[in-house]
């Protein structure tokens, strides 16, 4: 199950070696691409993702990726 089209362009993100991320997987979060805890009630929960260096990744927001949580183009076709 996919959640809702948060938005149709990727989340650009500076990323920190070490830190630990939670993506938001139910399209409902105030706080894109990560969870805010939105998802309560839902059969949905974040994605745990851990940076293992400092880079610059492409977080997906529209939640139909099939990378989950990293953009891979689907946006296009919603």
């Amino acid at each position: 199950m996919k959640g809702e089209v948060a938005a149709k362009v990727p989340a650009k993100v500076d990323v920190e070696a070490g830190k630990t991320y939670f993506w938001c997987a139910c399209g409902k979060s105030a706080n894109q691409p990560f969870c805010d805890g939105s998802h309560r009630g839902s059969e949905f929960a974040p994605m745990k993702w851990t940076a293992e260096e400092n880079a610059t990744k492409f977080f997906c927001q529209c939640k139909q990726s099939a990378n989950a949580p990293f953009c891979d183009g689907s946006h296009k076709a919603v």
